[in-house]
């Protein structure tokens, strides 16, 4: 075993251990920096595979951006631990389904042909840049892949927009419509008063 072999199985470890964490963890800033630890880790496996440009965009992507933001939002809000605790053992049958499920599927993918006929990565040319070569397969052969996924992202993102809008009725707010329509004498009243006199 080589040495780019251990460092593969290295980065491999530390991301199980981690995407372990993140879903057992019951802290959630704990989980939040878990999975930062594990996008950390599958740049280190792009960097291997010398995809440079998606390692670079994972970490500055996910870990610069949205794991942030999650941690701001986790942080910041009140959220109850407890009440996201409540239906953990109820849904973990069919989460261990699910993980069965996916364990087969990968298990398939490493038996099948394609798996077993590759080989070691070749060192590319002087002047390969694989951000050229992903944009080609991207929009080429996966066009149709890429453009599902990115309807997938909006209507999810739709969706997350209208889960979170919600109408308080303990919020108040003005109107401004009733705003401009007031009139001098809805904001000022006059009142005559009778001078008081001292005794």
């Amino acid at each position: 075993m080589n040495a780019q072999d251990t460092i593969f199985y290295f980065f491999s470890a530390v991301l199980i251990l981690s995407a372990l964490g993140v879903i057992t963890f019951r802290n959630p800033v704990y989980a939040a920096l878990l999975l930062v630890l594990a996008f950390f880790s599958a740049a280190g496996i792009w960097l291997l595979l010398e995809a440079e440009f998606l390692a670079i965009a994972l970490v500055l992507v996910y870990v610069g951006a949205v794991m942030v933001l999650f941690l701001f939002v986790v942080m910041m809000l009140d959220i109850n631990l407890e009440k996201l605790r409540e239906g953990f053992w109820k849904w973990f049958p069919f989460g261990t389904l699910i993980a069965g499920v996916i364990a087969v599927e990968i298990s398939l993918v490493m038996m099948g042909d394609q798996f077993k006929q590759m080989t070691s990565l070749e060192p590319k040319a002087s002047d390969y840049s694989n951000t050229k070569e992903l944009g080609r397969l991207i929009y080429t052969e996966y066009v149709y892949a890429f453009e599902l996924a990115a309807v997938v992202l909006l209507v999810a993102m739709v969706a997350a927009i209208a889960l979170t809008l919600r109408h308080r009725t303990d919020k108040k707010s003005p109107n401004p419509s009733n705003q401009v329509k007031v009139k001098r004498d809805d904001r000022i009243r006059m009142v005559n008063m009778a001078p008081e006199t001292k005794e």
